[in-house]
């Protein structure tokens, strides 16, 4: 690894620690919510890990690139959303799938929509809000998220240089 891919955590502890000088109350609030998300991630990032092994061996790139690649239009949106609509659990657990996709040759459209809909739109969270604030707004709100997510993931993929490298036939 290099020195550049620490940069990040360098910045991090280079802003946070002039914030627990200054403000020496939000030392204990913040060390017991450090404490308590890292050990989440200890639990389960293992588990995400020996799924992305498999995989990365069980599903080729072939497959992911047929089915959520440069060619799949629509029917590829479809299935980002199916996909991130199924799992259960936090956000950061989607990005390792997102970049196995990536890596296997999905497009950016449809890992923007993956990770959008893991967000916004999980089958449970759905059938909360019919139960609890009724089906106008589950309806309305899901369809307003799917606009949004796709027109974001659409403006997002005609940004990617990855996408455009993709799209050019290669000599």
């Amino acid at each position: 690894m290099s020195i550049k891919s620490w940069l990040p955590a360098f910045v991090l502890v280079g802003v946070i620690t002039p914030l627990l000088v200054a403000f020496p109350a939000g030392r204990e609030p913040f060390t017991q919510t450090v404490t308590e998300y890292s050990l989440e991630m200890i639990a389960i990032l293992p588990a995400v890990m020996i799924l992305m092994g498999l995989m990365t061996v069980f599903v080729s790139n072939e497959f992911i690139g047929r089915v959520l690649g440069h060619t799949s239009g629509v029917w590829g949106m479809v299935v980002a959303f199916i996909l991130g609509t199924l799992p259960t659990g936090p956000l950061y657990v989607a990005f390792p799938f997102a970049r196995t996709l990536r890596d296997k040759g999905a497009r950016t459209v449809n890992i923007v929509i993956f990770l959008s809909a893991w967000a916004c739109i999980k089958l449970p969270q759905e059938l909360v809000e019919l139960r609890y604030l009724g089906w106008r707004f589950m309806v309305t709100r899901l369809m307003l998220s799917i606009v949004f997510v796709t027109l974001m993931a659409m403006v997002i993929g005609r940004g990617s240089k990855t996408d455009a490298r993709a799209a050019k036939p290669q000599p």
